[in-house]
């Protein structure tokens, strides 16, 4: 699936990923490929992303505010304080703040 993080600043991520786990307003949920189409509002937490390899986190351009999980080095996690997140025809976007 695609991933697209995006804040009023920049666009932090943009990649393949192969999951994303959000903290959604009624409790965190995890998006694998083909899920159903989902609109979310998201709420102070984190967000995690599990990418394909550790050459991908190299070759992303981070923006200084994604860190790589300590316990698993192909997972980003970014802190959000509040967001929206669409996701349909494996295309996820993320409107953070």
């Amino acid at each position: 699936m695609f991933l697209e993080i995006v804040t009023p600043e920049a666009i932090l991520f943009s990649s393949e990923v192969d999951s994303i786990f959000v903290p959604g307003i009624h409790g965190e949920f995890q998006m694998l490929n083909n899920h159903a189409p989902v609109v979310s509002i998201l709420k102070e937490g984190t967000i995690k992303v599990h990418v394909h390899s550790q050459e991908q986190i190299a070759s992303t351009e981070l923006k200084g505010k994604m860190q790589v999980h300590q316990d698993d080095e192909k997972v980003l996690t970014l802190s959000i304080s509040s967001g929206t997140l669409e996701f349909n025809d494996n295309k996820a976007i993320i409107l953070a703040d």
